[in-house]
C-alpha cells in the first residue's frame, strides 16, 4: 500500500468558511475524508496534516523523508508565494511532489501567479476545487479517473 502525505497550509483550517466564492464551502475535513476514501480505492493511504505554522510544516516535510512516504501532495496556501524554507525542507525529498491549488492561482491577484515551489514539484493542479485534490492523489496513486474506467 503506497503512503502518501497530504500536507494543508495556512488557513486551511478555515476552508468552508473562508471566501466561498474561491474555495466553496467545503472543509477540510471533508476534503481529508474524500481523499482517505479515494486513497482506499486506490490503495493508499493517505496522511493528512494541516498547520498555520512554518516552521511545524518543515518538520512534518522533514518526517515524510524519515518515513520514506511514497509521495507528498502539498497546497501549502500562500506559502506558496514566497516561503523559500518549506521550498527548501521538500526539495530534500526524493518521492514525487504534487502542488494543489483549488482556485485557478493564475485568475487572481498577481501575487498569487507565482510559485518558489514550482522548481522542485512533479507538477501543479490548480482550479478544479476540491477534484485537485482528488486528481493529484490519482497522479501519484497511479488510478484513472473513476469515469474513464470500461
Amino acid at each position: 500500500m503506497k503512503k502518501i502525505v497530504m500536507l494543508h497550509g495556512i488557513n486551511h483550517n478555515m476552508f468552508g468558511k473562508r471566501d466561498p466564492k474561491q474555495y466553496g464551502t467545503v472543509t477540510l475535513a471533508e476534503i481529508d475524508a474524500a481523499l482517505v476514501a479515494l486513497g482506499r480505492e486506490l490503495g493508499a493511504q493517505v496522511d493528512s496534516y494541516q498547520t498555520n505554522c512554518e516552521g511545524d510544516m518543515c518538520e512534518r516535510v522533514h518526517k515524510a523523508y524519515a518515513d520514506n512516504v511514497d509521495a507528498v501532495l502539498i497546497n501549502a496556501g500562500a506559502w506558496t508565494h514566497y516561503s523559500y524554507g518549506l521550498r527548501d525542507a521538500l526539495a530534500i525529498l526524493t518521492c514525487p511532489i504534487v502542488e494543489i491549488h483549488m482556485s485557478n492561482v493564475h485568475a487572481r491577484e498577481t501575487f498569487r501567479h507565482h510559485s518558489v515551489l514550482s522548481e522542485i514539484v512533479k507538477g501543479s493542479i490548480v482550479g478544479f476545487g476540491v477534484d485537485s485534490y482528488l486528481l493529484a492523489l490519482r497522479a501519484v496513486a497511479g488510478g484513472a479517473p473513476s469515469r474513464a474506467r470500461g
